[in-house]
């Protein structure tokens, strides 16, 4: 049964005040292009996953795309991302290449795990991405460490740590709260609410909604954020980042946002109606919101028809690149062990 219509903003009965500040014409024409970016690639990869190109798991990041993209404006470099397996468009935030990441999902060796990981499992210790984890709310333990070796190492740099509304029910999410207030670790935990984790509605799913207040036994603040407008994700992400820098250990953001697609690519989401989801994509898409207030500022519609037509041409060189790479070779499959 579909779970009632409800603005994507007001899921856990809290409306948000007043209007979000200003971009400057920069800083939208970057939201743009960056969340035009991720749309793009997470279609190019619905497809190529229709086609069999894609094997096993793709879970697509489409709806969200405000909230990585705004959080990654907060960041500077040395700062780190771990998230859950709806990763692709975290790893394009972080500006890890189109091709590498298209290629891993191929299973290729110019793959960014070699053709080895897949969808769920790639990583770039140079752009400080580290995974995408298949284990349901495993990466917020493995985010809080990323925080507390920046803490041992006395730098100054934050652990965003992102997982869904599903995963913030896991206990391994308590315990490392309570580590990280304990020894004020820097990190920012990043709920991304998208209402339904594997296709339950929340209003089912959790007794307390409100995610903005999962820390409160630890004495961790948190906030509550319509993630459907960059504009509104990124003062709090400031906020955050400087809280953390600041030595007063984490913070918790709840990001209310909204997937169009299913939880993975197997989902035929039956469980809301297609009425829901039009009506979300036209109040509220991130990407649509920045090109109307573009248009509205004076630029032209050549423009942003532009700066679609770049993405799509990354896109599509991601695609062809990633089909026409060559396998693994056998031997990599004794590489990257451990004993």
């Amino acid at each position: 049964m579909a779970a009632p219509k409800k603005s994507v903003a007001k899921e856990s009965g809290q409306e948000k005040a007043g209007s979000p500040p200003e971009f400057t014409k920069e800083q939208e024409l970057k939201a743009l292009r960056d969340m035009l970016l991720i749309r793009r690639f997470e279609e190019k990869a619905g497809q190529l996953y229709g086609m069999g190109a894609i094997g096993g798991f793709c879970h697509l990041y489409i709806g969200q795309e405000a909230v990585v993209v705004g959080m990654q404006m907060a960041l500077k470099p040395g700062d780190e991302v771990i998230t859950g397996y709806r990763d692709h468009g975290h790893m394009l935030a972080c500006d890890m290449e189109a091709k590498g990441v298209m290629a891993e999902l191929t299973g290729r060796r110019g793959g960014y795990s070699r053709g080895k990981g897949g969808s769920m499992h790639m990583f770039s210790k140079e752009k400080h991405f580290y995974g995408g984890h298949g284990i349901v709310g495993a990466q917020v333990s493995l985010g809080t460490g990323l925080a507390f070796a920046n803490r041992y190492r006395g730098n100054d740099n934050v652990s965003v740590t992102y997982f869904g509304d599903g995963a913030a029910n896991q206990g391994q999410v308590y315990e490392s709260f309570n580590m990280a207030e304990l020894w004020k670790l820097p990190v920012i935990y990043v709920i991304e609410n998208n209402r339904y984790a594997m296709g339950t509605s929340v209003s089912r799913a959790s007794a307390q909604q409100d995610f903005s207040k999962r820390g409160a036994s630890f004495n961790i603040p948190g906030k509550q954020i319509d993630g459907m407008d960059v504009r509104a994700v990124k003062p709090p992400a400031d906020e955050a980042v400087a809280w953390c820098r600041g030595g007063n250990g984490p913070m918790i953001l709840e990001m209310q946002t909204y997937r169009y697609r299913g939880h993975s690519m197997s989902d035929p989401a039956k469980y809301r109606t297609r009425e829901e989801v039009e009506k979300v994509r036209h109040d509220q898409d991130p990407i649509e919101q920045v090109r109307n207030r573009l248009l509205a500022s004076g630029v032209s519609e050549q423009e942003l028809k532009a700066i679609d037509a770049e993405v799509r041409e990354i896109v599509n060189a991601a695609a062809d690149f990633a089909q026409h790479d060559p396998e693994p070779d056998p031997a990599e499959l004794y590489t990257d062990i451990y004993r």
